[in-house]
């Protein structure tokens, strides 16, 4: 039997972001605020022409990095 996505909706809510079909697209607006208060927080320079898969990335770093 299978799994039914609508029974189990967060079984692949979460993806690598390599693998997101859109993970190659300039980052989203709320991926760049956050990002930037993150990144004034923790001291790092802020990168505005990351892809959205970068974005994410960089955004999992800074969260561990500023006990967010």
């Amino acid at each position: 039997m299978t799994d039914n996505p609508k029974s189990n909706p967060t079984g692949n809510a979460e993806k690598d972001p390599e693998d997101w079909v859109t993970g190659d697209e300039p980052m989203t607006g709320a991926q760049a605020s956050y990002l930037k208060t993150l990144c004034e927080e923790t001291g790092e320079e802020f990168d505005d022409s990351l892809t959205k898969a970068a974005a994410s990335e960089k955004i999992d770093q800074l969260q561990d990095k500023s006990n967010r």
